[in-house]
This record gives C-alpha cells, structure tokens and sequence, in this order.
C-alpha cells in the first residue's frame, strides 16, 4: 500500500489501478492516455496524475440531476457523444446520473420520484447540471415540468445542490433564449438561484471534456475549479481564443482572408475580416477542440461567434462584420494598424540588419585595409 502511494505521489499511476480497468474493458493505454488528457486540460502537473487516476477508481460516485430547460438539447447531444470516456463509461462509471430526461428509462411520476428522492437522500452532496436558460417572465410560466416552472425546479434542486453546473451558453448566461427583445424572460441559472453554488461551462454546445475534466477536478478535490468573473473554470476560459488560434501567425503578418473562398481562406489565413470573435472571445476551443479533438469552427474555416460570451448573440453580431478593434495590441489598434505596424516594423528590423552588415563590412574592409600598409 505505501508503494502504492509513493507511486502516485510521483505521478505513477499504480499496476493495480491499471489492471481493474484492463478487467472492465478498458486498456491500459486508454486509461492513461484519459488520466493524461484531464491533467493536461485542468493545467495540473504531470505528477497530479496517480491523483486523478485514484479519484477515478474510487467509489465516490457523486449522484447528478441533469435539468434540461430551455435549450436545444446540444449539450446532451455533445455529452453523449463523449469519447474520453464514453457517455456509457461517464454514467456507469464515473457518475451515478439519477435523472435525465433524455436517458433515462423512467418516465412521468417515475421519473420526478427518482429525482425527489435523490434530492431528499443526498441533499447537500449531489450535483447539479442545468442546460438551457431558466424564463422568468410570468411567473415562469413558459417552461414548465410536471405542472412545476422552471425556476421553482431550479431553485429547489440547485439551491440544495452541493455545487450546480451550469452547461453551455444558455443556462450559463441566458443564451439565445435570452437575446432581445427576450419575450420569456429567460435568465441564467446564476441569476435565477443567487444563492447557489453555479459554475458556467458557456459554448454552443459546451465541449464535453470540459465537463469532464469539471467532474474529474470535484472528484480528486472534492470541489468545483477555480473561476473566473464570470464564473467559468480558469482553465477551460482563462485565455482568449486568438492567443491560441492555429491561424494566429497570419493575424501578426497581416494576411486575412476577404472572402470565403479566396485565395486566402483556402490557404489558412486569419478570418478576422470575415467576422471572426477569437480576438474578444475566452475559451479553450483551439487546444482542445471538438468531435474527438480533430476539430473546430477557425480551423474549418468559419470564423468564432463568440458563443462562450456574456449575450454573445447581442454584442457579436452581425457575425460575419469583423469587429472594429482588436485589444492586447495597444489602445485602438485595428487589425489593418496591427498589421501596417508589423510590416513596417519587420522592415526597419531589415534595414537596421543591413545597415549593421555595411557598417561590419567596412570596418572589416578598412582593417584589411590598415594591415596591408602596415
């Protein structure tokens, strides 16, 4: 057992730890590449992942109620499509989902019985995971469960939650539901339940290995990431998406794409005349991306929207007129500036080398020059 733990102390996860996942189904391989990628996406050391791989293994399954409210149900979508681990392995393995609508067997009374009697044996401990944005208008009177509004449900079940998550961009900050002129009065989960503990996952739809790596983070510590102002996890939006946007290169040399399928847009330049939000937008979309990680709208070639973004359907749009300054390169800078100010830098960078290699080669010359009359 002490071998065991100075194992994981040092980042090892240990043999038998390996072996009763390899008696599940899962390599080992997998098992380790899984530990791996939630280290590396909460921006934890190497050596945190014999902690991780423990909090896994162990028999700490929190019980979850998943809400859905007004949404589209995408963030259920991109949770099931999940593949570091599978939604099977999440739902079996990880988590005890106690009520879903979408997944789950039950139905009507059943269902609301299974959810009530969650609230009632773990009041306090269990989690809470609510998509879609919560109509306040009326009473609340536009979306409504088994007779029940939406905001009494939540207030109830998020307000006696051990922590409440919410998941993407609407019931994070109101989302598309909540866009002017917001007839329903839709809100956020924060602003509908001040008092409760809520962690925004923004996206449409959220990126279901935030999520994971959420849950990964309450089951090794025993509590919700670190947040930013907004409430979202430092370490899924704690940089903006043009810090690390693969087409970034093209942004500082000045080559952006005019048209959707131009030259440059065929060649990878930056969409930043063509709408794109990177530069005002937080989230961690270029490092770890969508559909298994292959991918993601800017590598695709369609500029961000700016979806993980307080009211991003008011403030980023229209979504394809590029925004008028760009912030982190001076006061004002506009791109056409940024991309002026590095060409004429680059050039003055050149002219001061050639102007240093002529001083050189004279000086070199006249030294020449001296030891022949020497």
């Amino acid at each position: 057992m002490a071998h065991e733990e100075k194992q994981m102390q040092d980042g090892v996860i240990p043999e038998e730890i390996l072996q009763r996942w390899e008696t599940r189904g899962v390599s080992r391989r997998d098992f380790m590449k899984f530990c791996s990628v939630m280290t590396a996406t909460l921006a934890l050391p190497v050596t945190m992942m014999g902690k991780i791989a423990e909090a896994v293994e162990g028999d700490n399954r929190p019980p979850v109620i998943w809400m859905e409210f007004q949404g589209c149900t995408g963030d259920s979508e991109a949770f099931l499509r999940a593949n570091q681990p599978t939604a099977t392995e999440l739902i079996l393995d990880y988590l005890s989902i106690d009520y879903h609508e979408t997944i789950m067997a039950a139905a009507g009374h059943q269902a609301e019985a299974a959810k009530r009697q969650t609230m009632e044996k773990y009041k306090g401990k269990y989690i809470a995971i609510v998509e879609g944005a919560i109509p306040a208008a009326e009473d609340g009177v536009y979306c409504t469960v088994a007779g029940n509004s939406a905001l009494n449900i939540a207030r109830e079940v998020c307000g006696n939650a051990a922590a409440t998550i919410a998941v993407g961009s609407c019931a994070s900050f109101g989302g598309v539901p909540a866009a002017a002129p917001n007839p329903t009065g839709a809100i956020s989960v924060s602003e509908a339940v001040p008092g409760a503990t809520v962690m925004n996952l923004p996206g449409c739809p959220l990126n279901a290995t935030n999520l994971t790596a959420a849950i990964v983070h309450f089951l090794t510590f025993g509590r919700l990431p670190a947040t930013d102002s907004l409430g979202r996890p430092k370490f899924a939006y704690g940089k903006r998406i043009h810090d690390n946007c693969e087409r970034r290169a093209h942004f500082d040399a000045g080559q952006y794409a005019e048209a959707f399928g131009d030259a440059g847009h065929r060649q990878g330049w930056c969409l930043y005349k063509l709408g794109c939000k990177g530069p005002e937008t937080f989230h961690n979309c270029p490092t770890v991306r969508y559909n298994e990680g292959t991918s993601w709208p800017v590598q695709s070639g369609h500029g961000c929207i700016g979806c993980s973004e307080p009211q991003f359907w008011d403030t980023m749009s229209p979504f394809y007129k590029r925004l008028p300054n760009v912030p982190g390169f001076g006061v004002e800078a506009t791109a056409d500036k940024i991309g002026l100010g590095i060409a004429a830098a680059t050039a003055v960078a050149f002219g001061a080398h050639g102007v240093a290699s002529a001083l050189r080669k004279g000086d070199d010359m006249e030294s020449d020059q001296v030891s022949k009359e020497d």
